[in-house]
């Protein structure tokens, strides 16, 4: 097996890199290796049989220009964007690994600020940094990714997929910079991760794309430690194809909007869902962001009319643990509804915010958050506001704040919940812990 070392140097090493890659794989595989120093690196694609190798401090420091990311095209748009910093595609034996760094250009994509969201304002298109499209047998091990523009890794149609003690520290006030999307993927395995981020940490979802819809399946997400400003750990909301067999166990999310999240809107089926031995940190957050402080969140709510939200059934949350300024959310709208979900040993403490924000339950995103309407103000897939100045999606608590609110949910079954809050109850809190009807 080839192995090549290339040293840290002041110019830019897209084509030496790149030509190291092409030629290992050409003589049947092994290992490109870079030393420590600092790599600057344009569009760059990774081969099977290659395993690309960032040594301890080394910095492989990735190209801001947009237009240069033409050949790096793949199937799934994402916030508008089709490019990626590095790609692989339809390749087998795919492995990234090492100590050192990628470095994204997160900052160049900052056009201003949304003060009114809470959240920097982004440009219009951003690349992700890492997409593996149709891939079989990939290992992702031990590299930092900093500063990543727009969702950091984007798994799509992979099988056998291991990502292990992977780190990702973004931005936490740039949107959509989500942690690891595993889209349309079977057999994967994720364990060990530390991720903070100003978007979902660790979400599951089924895009739509040229060649047709997928599926997930066998999924499991273990002893990883999750920072987001949206949700931690998290299925949907893109939800086009089923979704079972996910595990998320023994994971700690910590200063985080939502912990624990499931959402079905684009007419998937998402079934066999099981989040055990969690520990939760959960704070209000700005409208900007969906949710606000809610331990665990599960929806399913029609955005598109021609496509109704999938059905979400036989879904378990035990062992769940710690802190929240908002409250549990299980609020189907849909006909498709929710059935069959079992909250098991939760123990929470339930605290005022600062903010006021979890006073409210939320919807988003709906069929308002696809495109402005004309007459809001907002930004799509963001947050609008109607005529009233009010952000539409959220809706206020009949009765106050709750500990469990449920709407459009049959069997639920809870069992040994306890909540702990203060006496007496806030303003704008409810008095019963349960607001829970069909």
């Amino acid at each position: 097996m080839t192995i090549v070392e290339l040293s840290a140097a002041a110019d830019d090493q897209t084509e030496a890199l790149q030509q190291a890659i092409d030629a290992a794989a050409a003589r049947g595989g092994g290992t490109v290796s870079l030393a420590a120093g600092r790599h600057l690196c344009g569009p760059l694609r990774l081969r099977g049989g290659i395993t690309l190798e960032i040594q301890k401090n080394a910095l492989l420091v990735l190209d801001a220009n947009y237009d240069r990311l033409l050949p790096n095209t793949v199937s799934v748009v994402a916030e508008g964007s089709d490019r990626a910093l590095i790609v692989a595609q339809g390749q087998h034996g795919v492995t990234i690994r090492g100590e050192g760094d990628i470095v994204a250009p997160g900052r160049a994509f900052v056009v201003g600020e949304d003060p009114e969201a809470g959240t920097h304002l982004p440009a219009t298109l951003r690349p992700r940094v890492l997409v593996v499209e149709d891939c079989t047998d990939v290992n992702i091990e031990g590299v930092r990714i900093v500063d990543s523009p727009m969702w950091t890794v984007h798994l799509v149609g992979c099988a056998n997929v291991r990502v292990c003690n992977l780190r990702i520290d973004n931005d936490l006030r740039l949107p959509n910079t989500d942690g690891i999307v595993v889209d349309s993927c079977r057999d994967v395995e994720i364990e060990g991760v530390d991720i903070s981020t100003a978007d979902d940490g660790v979400c599951l979802k089924t895009t739509r794309r040229p060649t047709g819809i997928g599926r997930i399946a066998n999924v499991s997400v273990r002893r990883c430690k999750v920072r987001s400003r949206s949700c931690a750990l998290k299925v949907g909301t893109e939800t086009f194809g089923d979704i079972t067999g996910v595990v998320f166990e023994d994971c700690e999310v910590v200063d985080s909007n939502r912990a624990l999240g499931i959402f079905s809107r684009d007419g998937g089926a998402i079934s066999g869902v099981r989040f055990s031995r969690i520990a939760v940190e959960c704070r209000e957050t700005p409208i900007g962001f969906w949710g606000s402080g809610e331990a665990i969140t599960v929806t399913s709510v029609d955005r598109r009319s021609e496509l109704p939200a999938g059905q979400v059934s036989n879904v378990v949350f035990n062992d769940i643990s710690g802190s929240m300024e908002g409250a549990i959310n299980l609020v189907g709208t849909g006909a498709a509804g929710i059935h069959d979900i079992r909250l098991d040993r939760v123990e929470l403490t339930q605290s005022p915010g600062q903010l006021g924000t979890a006073r409210s339950y939320d919807l988003r995103p709906t069929a308002a958050d696809l495109a402005l309407n004309p007459g809001n103000r907002g930004r799509a897939n963001a947050w609008s506001k109607d005529s009233t100045g009010q952000v539409v999606g959220l809706v206020a608590y009949p009765t106050g704040l709750p500990a469990v609110f449920a709407r459009g949910v049959t069997g639920l079954m809870m069992n040994a919940i306890q909540i702990r809050r203060p006496q007496p109850s806030p303003e704008g809190w409810a008095r019963d812990l349960f607001d829970l009807q069909q």
